[in-house]
């Protein structure tokens, strides 16, 4: 029987160069969404998700991140989450108590791989989850526990999924697969980045995850792909080679806006501004008023 699922890391130690340079001040993760952070949408989903062990893989200069998820993070309960967040998300566990926060650093910026490597001595012999925090959804039951969902079914790992256009492949880690039941593939490859000519699928990797430990035998070897970078893609596709594991992807449900850009950046700031009542009338008669100029 496998254990719940209590653990989640943010890979939150990266420089934000596309979004310089408000990121040499600024950490990505604390740029707001309307008027809230984006780690705290992050911290969200994990939560309602039934998490209740957060390990932030972070840089030496991130105080601004770390004072702001000290004050979040209260007497070992979540202190300021708003009141639309916390009750009626699809039974979604919104009551977990003795929360756990640490902070690992990641000394260099060697990829998304090497940031998870950075948490092993946390996660243990243990699976665990992983959310990418400027991968952001608006979607009626967390994206992560979507995957949690399936995990309890299928085992093994399991990852979030989303259709992308075909010409965009060289900017996400690509799956290749066959559909088991609805939105669900199990998982035959993955490839980081490949040209769109050579893309087995138009379905990303999208920043949500739940991963065994078996995975640290491959991120232990350190080795570079694109970018020069330890991918966590690669990783996943030599594990997928080798261990008789099962792996499975989940087509998410929800709206996907890729945060890491300034154009979906924005385009959150109208969407989640829009879901707020007190600001949808001004929000969408400036749009309508855009449209006609």
């Amino acid at each position: 029987m496998v254990d719940e699922v209590k653990k989640v890391v943010f890979p939150v130690g990266g420089m934000g160069t596309r979004f310089l340079p408000i990121t040499s001040a600024i950490p990505k993760e604390m740029l707001p969404i309307v008027d809230r952070p984006l780690i705290e949408y992050a911290v969200r989903e994990a939560y309602l998700s039934g998490i209740n062990e957060f390990i932030f893989v972070t840089r030496e200069d991130r105080e601004i991140l770390e004072n702001y998820l000290n004050k979040l993070f209260k007497n070992n309960e979540i202190s300021f989450l708003p009141e639309s967040f916390s009750e009626d998300q699809n039974s979604c566990n919104s009551k977990q108590k003795n929360l756990s926060v640490s902070f690992v650093v990641q000394e260099q910026p060697l990829g998304l791989g090497h940031a998870i490597w950075c948490a092993r001595e946390r996660i243990g012999n243990e699976h665990f989850s992983v959310i990418l925090p400027d991968e952001l959804f608006l979607a009626n039951t967390p994206c992560l526990k979507q995957i949690l969902d399936i995990f309890y079914k299928q085992k093994g790992c399991v990852v979030g999924l989303n259709p992308i256009p075909i010409e965009q492949s060289q900017r996400y880690g690509i799956v290749d697969g066959q559909v088991v039941e609805d939105s669900v593939i199990k998982l035959s490859a993955l490839i980081e980045k490949p040209d769109p000519e050579n893309a087995p699928s138009n379905l990303a990797l999208v920043g949500r995850y739940v991963l065994p430990p078996e995975i640290f035998k491959y991120l232990d070897l350190q080795q570079r792909g694109i970018g020069g970078e330890i991918q966590l893609t690669d990783a996943m596709a030599n594990f997928l080679k080798v261990e008789n594991i099962p792996f499975h992807g989940v087509i998410l449900d929800g709206r996907r806006f890729d945060c890491g850009s300034k154009a979906g950046f924005v385009k959150a700031n109208l969407a989640f501004g829009l879901e707020q009542e007190e600001q949808y009338s001004e929000i969408f008669h400036y749009i309508e008023t855009m449209k006609t100029n």
